[in-house]
């Protein structure tokens, strides 16, 4: 039998916890799915992930949740994420960096291999080793393991996110690309079967700007004066994409997917 995962777009706020608790079960039953991959760089405040949030949404149903580079904006996450098997930041910190960067973990009979890389490209407040030449060493301490192996590529730009969906063609199951937080239609298989999609979206508001109040980020770009974006409600959505992979680790099917949460949120 085959494996079906659900890579779900970055979680946004407590518009995108709201999602993920009051859909998530209900999307799993739906479409028989096995394992469970979130981005979860915006989860709290729309900036990084704090220690009690992470464990909330782990308990709501997400078997991994990957991170980038807000991964330690929230301080309690330096202690938290050694202790915490379920949440990964990307492999290329320095070493000694608390945390890790890829695990195996078991789902439907079946170990799967999720790694997490940060792109090089549009961060400004962060520097990391080059992924590309970092990902051929993770791919074979992997392979002894397991066949089924996803990336999440937290990446800026599009450029950057397709030149690893070619370098890792036919070696990865599938590379999943996050932080742009805007869902793409480019689902897809390449040539030598690795399932790919440039970004899964966000999970929360599907109207906001990344899912925070137009009104505050667009004063932001009007002034250039920081101000602390605001949550925002409307048109809450779980985005992201379906993937089917066979017994061979090979992606069958890739999908992108809306989801949305028709629950009031006042009640």
């Amino acid at each position: 039998m085959g494996l079906k995962i659900l890579a779900i777009g970055e979680i946004v706020g407590k518009p995108g916890i709201f999602c993920i608790k009051k859909g998530l079960k209900k999307l799993k039953e739906e479409f028989s799915i096995d394992f469970v991959i979130a981005n979860g760089e915006g989860t709290t405040g729309g900036f990084g992930l704090g220690k009690n949030h992470s464990i909330q949404l782990h308990k709501l149903g997400i078997d991994v949740l990957t991170l980038g580079e807000k991964t330690f904006f929230k301080k309690d996450m330096v202690g938290h994420i050694g202790k915490s098997p379920y949440i990964l930041r990307p492999a290329n910190y320095p070493p000694g960096t608390p945390g890790r960067g890829w695990r195996v973990y078991q789902a439907a009979g079946k170990n799967i291999g999720v790694i997490t890389l940060l792109g090089q490209s549009g961060f400004g407040r962060i520097h990391l080793s080059n992924p590309f030449t970092f990902i051929p060493e993770i791919i074979n301490r992997l392979k002894e393991e397991t066949d089924i192996i996803i990336l999440d590529f937290h990446a800026a730009t599009t450029a950057e996110k397709y030149s690893m969906f070619f370098h890792v063609d036919g070696s990865l199951t599938a590379v999943i690309g996050t932080h742009s937080k805007g869902l793409t239609s480019d689902a897809d298989i390449f040539k030598k079967g690795t399932g790919v999609i440039c970004d899964t979206g966000r999970t929360g508001s599907s109207t906001g700007v990344g899912g925070l109040s137009p009104d505050i980020e667009i004063e932001q770009f009007l002034t250039q004066i920081p101000e602390r974006s605001k949550e925002w409600w409307n048109d809450l959505e779980i985005q992201g994409a379906i993937l089917e992979i066979n017994d061979n680790g090979k992606t069958e099917s890739i999908r992108e997917i809306r989801y949305p949460i028709t629950e009031n949120p006042n009640n």
